[in-house]
């Protein structure tokens, strides 16, 4: 096991190096159940520890640089967990566990680049039958039957960029909107979205470059954290082009998992929540919406929570 945590380590513990600067940790957690107690499918769980700190500024365009590193595991399943029947299995079971490093460039101009690696396992290695059977037996919920039907092992090696821009036409006080987009490209994940993101508030907004927004809370001055406060309601529709997802379609170079599908390239995805910052905590709870990603006549859109706590350590 610890051969197989040995990447995810080693990324969060060297961001531990710069702990004397400005820095935030904490963890963001996925499940359908906070949105619902019937609703238990798809990607049914997901653990992420994070840990940022504040770079120096290079560049006069640039209002600040973070350095962020995370360890995650994502866990998927079929509609049912009682699903030792290969037939029932609408969706493989599958798990994703990873390690990342990130750059994340905050410009004055209130737009925002972050460029990620990722490295990890899909399948066996990452433990996905292990911790959901630990979760079930721990809180007494149902017995998972189905795993032998899971993604067979594959390394995940991911490249992530993301980028999103003010639109200040259409923005004031309280209200503002961006355009954003995404690019993933890997052994995990192929793909593109493009969308809007607007958030609301009843009182000024912070720039994006010292909101929770994006992660930019870190200041050099832990002074600010006294005196500014956020909280605003989010919303942001995504169009999403998928052309490889190694959870749904095995890995990309072999066809040994025992159940895969193919993909529906275009889906509508969004999301709207809450985010607040006080003094040194950042909380939010978000609801998270994906349409139809795969091609059988069971399936379809699905919905999950996701709650981030995150402590500011300077």
């Amino acid at each position: 096991m610890a051969k197989k945590l040995l990447i995810c380590t080693l990324l969060l513990s060297s961001g531990l190096i710069s702990a004397q600067r400005a820095s935030e940790a904490g963890v963001i957690l996925d499940n359908d159940l906070y949105t619902s107690t019937v609703n238990d499918k798809y990607y049914t769980n997901g653990v992420e520890l994070f840990y940022r700190y504040l770079n120096k500024k290079s560049n006069e365009k640039i209002n600040k640089q973070i350095t962020e590193f995370r360890i995650g595991q994502y866990i998927y399943n079929p509609e049912t967990v009682k699903a030792d029947d290969i037939y029932v299995n609408d969706r493989p079971f599958a798990g994703y566990l990873f390690g990342r490093v990130g750059i994340h460039t905050y410009y004055q101009d209130e737009s925002v680049l972050k460029l990620n690696f990722q490295a990890g396992y899909v399948g066996q290695n990452a433990l996905g039958e292990e911790i959901q059977e630990l979760f079930h037996n721990t809180f007494g919920y149902v017995a998972v039957h189905g795993w032998q039907h899971q993604i067979h092992n594959a390394l995940a090696l991911q490249l992530n960029g993301f980028y999103s821009k003010k639109i200040n036409a259409l923005s004031n006080q309280n209200i503002d909107l961006h355009a954003v987009g995404e690019l993933n490209a890997g052994t995990v994940n192929n793909g593109i979205s493009v969308g809007l993101l607007s958030r609301i508030s009843l009182k000024k907004l912070l720039p994006v470059y010292n909101s929770n927004l994006y992660n930019a809370s870190l200041n050099s001055n832990p002074q600010v954290y006294k005196d500014e406060q956020e909280f605003y309601f989010y919303i942001a529709p995504y169009l999403n082009y998928q052309a490889y997802d190694a959870t749904i379609q095995g890995s990309m170079f072999n066809d040994n998992s025992p159940v895969t599908f193919d993909l529906v390239p275009f889906r509508f995805n969004g999301e709207a929540g809450f985010k607040y910052r006080k003094n040194n905590w950042n909380l939010s709870y978000v609801f998270v919406y994906r349409g139809k990603e795969l091609k059988n006549n069971v399936v379809e859109g699905y919905f999950y929570g996701s709650i981030g706590i995150g402590y500011i350590l300077n």
